[in-house]
């Protein structure tokens, strides 16, 4: 690889996969989809909310550098996920 095909690392770019993640993460920790490991649907409400946060938190990080369409779309996942945390932890179990 030569000098001009060497890309520095962005931090952004590295936010935005640390919030992919905890997406991923929180839909599994809320029961609502399987764990890639074993294939099982387990909940843990206490690590979904973990990974609530942490989008919550990244994406208040993320956001000045976003449009307004990108923006909305963060924000409605963050919500979206509080609404299913919110219902998981009323569920019990």
């Amino acid at each position: 690889m030569s000098e001009e095909e060497k890309i520095p690392i962005d931090i952004y770019d590295f936010v935005t996969v640390m919030a992919d993640q905890s997406v991923e993460i929180a839909w599994i920790k809320l029961g609502l989809r399987p764990d890639p490991m074993t294939g099982d649907f387990l909940k843990d409400v206490a690590q979904a909310k973990v990974a609530i946060d942490l989008l919550a938190h990244l994406s208040g990080l993320m956001e000045p550098r976003l449009d307004e369409n990108d923006k909305r779309e963060l924000q409605n996942m963050v919500s979206t996920l509080r609404l299913n945390y919110v219902q998981k932890v009323n569920e019990g179990g």
